[in-house]
């Protein structure tokens, strides 16, 4: 064998390890970085795919392609008024008919996100998996309630178990309806002058005695 072609394949092994330590290299930080993106959403894809990581990352790095470029539109002040009475009376409702006061407020998640850009038109699972890339650390108060209200009256009546789902969807709704940046300034001053709607906690209460 000539010094040339040995010189040859010294560099062509040489180049296939290089670019072998480069993929090692990448995996790791796009896996990580989709931990730290989606945190615990990141868990529950794993556990959903019985604990096959490449599996999720493939599933949340899907998301993050199709639903990462979404643009959130901002709502209007009377749209945004409109949402934070709506959950106000639905926490009101809690106490009379906690099964229908959990069925609204899963269809006002569902309008709310729809009206900021996510996808619509009952597509539920889509929507999640948007909310999911944009609100990772809040969306499983939507799968709970979701769930919850699909349950109907064959879910029973556990009310603690409503009341947990109901308080978990209001952070991904506060989330939803909270303004954009730009607008918080002009919000704040619109609450202070009286003109806009406060989300009392209807459970704040009952969560002091609890702890």
């Amino acid at each position: 064998m000539s010094t040339g072609l040995i010189i040859a394949l010294i560099v062509i092994v040489a180049v296939a390890v290089a670019a072998l330590l480069v993929l090692r290299a990448r995996g790791p930080r796009h896996g990580g970085g989709l931990k730290r993106r989606f945190g615990p959403e990141y868990e529950r894809a794993v556990a959903r795919h019985d604990g096959d990581t490449k599996a999720a990352e493939r599933e949340l790095a899907e998301r993050v392609e199709r639903h990462g470029d979404l643009r959130v539109r901002s709502l209007e002040p009377a749209e945004r008024e409109g949402f934070e009475a709506r959950w106000t009376a639905a926490q009101e409702r809690f106490v009379d008919a906690p099964r229908d006061a959990v069925a609204e407020a899963d269809r006002l998640i569902a309008e709310l996100a729809a009206a900021r850009g996510f996808p619509a038109d009952g597509q539920y699972e889509d929507q999640l998996a948007a909310l999911s890339v944009h609100h990772a650390q809040r969306v499983d108060g939507y799968r709970r309630v979701h769930r919850e209200a699909r349950a109907g009256t064959d879910g029973g009546t556990d009310t603690e178990k409503l009341r947990e789902a109901f308080v978990e969807a209001r952070a991904l709704f506060e989330d939803l309806v909270r303004p954009s940046r730009h607008e918080a300034g002009q919000h704040r001053a619109l609450t202070a002058a009286g003109g806009g709607t406060r989300t009392p906690s209807l459970f704040h209460r009952r969560q002091t005695k609890e702890s």
